[in-house]
């Protein structure tokens, strides 16, 4: 079953422009059929078409259910965006799909794009939130400069990952501790600049490298995540066995 988008169906059941559209012209539900609403918060909601509107259709709520993300830690990646917006955009549904808790576009000193849509990407993330059966929508926030975002972060393990072969580097599958909340950040496609690896390192973050292949800006960002999800779900699976 398809699902739909309704942050604030809790308080108003009731679809908001884009999904009536959707059910209503594309999909030609109507009156009486049965859908499936997530809000973004980790529910899932069995509902009726009460009024098929394809500006506001309302809706009767049959039943609720918590449908919490699959992965126990906090995933923050901050990652300077792209020169090419598509590339970005493919990042943050591949970010979706496999799991991830807030993205933070970065402005860095060598960032070749330098401002960013976020309601795009936020639009982006929906579909793909709806598109792998999840409930919980991750945080996109606004462009941030690495200088204001490195403060704020509370993560336990901290990793910055950079191209340089002279640097001592670990690689971040053997320095992340399972189970921790974690913050990644990756550079520009420039890379950052020496200055900003400091800052990073003042801060409490561990240079990391994840492996002798040279990534894009985009991969290196979906390989760090998905590391993280692999080892966490490989120490979950040698527990339950």
């Amino acid at each position: 079953m398809i699902r739909f988008y309704a942050p604030d169906i809790a308080e108003i059941p009731v679809l908001p422009e884009v999904e009536s559209g959707h059910a209503v012209r594309v999909l030609r539900h109507r009156e009486g059929d049965c859908v499936e609403v997530v809000d973004g918060k980790g529910n899932l909601y069995g509902c009726t078409i009460t009024d098929a509107h394809h500006k506001h259709t309302m809706l009767r709520v049959d039943s609720v259910r918590s449908l919490p993300k699959v992965w126990t830690p906090e995933i923050t990646l901050a990652v300077a965006p792209t020169k090419n917006i598509d590339r970005m955009e493919w990042l943050v549904e591949k970010l979706v799909e496999i799991g991830v808790d807030r993205i933070v576009p970065l402005r860095c000193e060598r960032s070749e794009r330098r401002e960013l849509k976020t309601e795009r990407l936020e639009k982006i993330a929906v579909s793909a939130m709806k598109q792998s059966l999840k409930a919980v929508l991750p945080d996109i926030t606004p462009v941030t400069p690495l200088k204001a975002f490195l403060p704020e972060v509370k993560a336990e393990c901290r990793a910055v990952a950079w191209c340089d072969a002279e640097s001592e580097r670990h690689l971040l599958a053997s320095t992340y501790r399972p189970g921790s909340d974690i913050a990644i950040l990756i550079g520009p496609e420039g890379d950052f600049t020496p200055e900003e690896v400091a800052m990073a390192l003042d801060a409490g973050f561990t240079p990391v490298t994840l492996g002798d292949n040279r990534l894009r800006t985009e991969t290196a960002a979906l390989v760090a995540v998905d590391t993280v999800h692999i080892i966490n779900q490989f120490v979950s699976n040698k527990t339950d066995i």
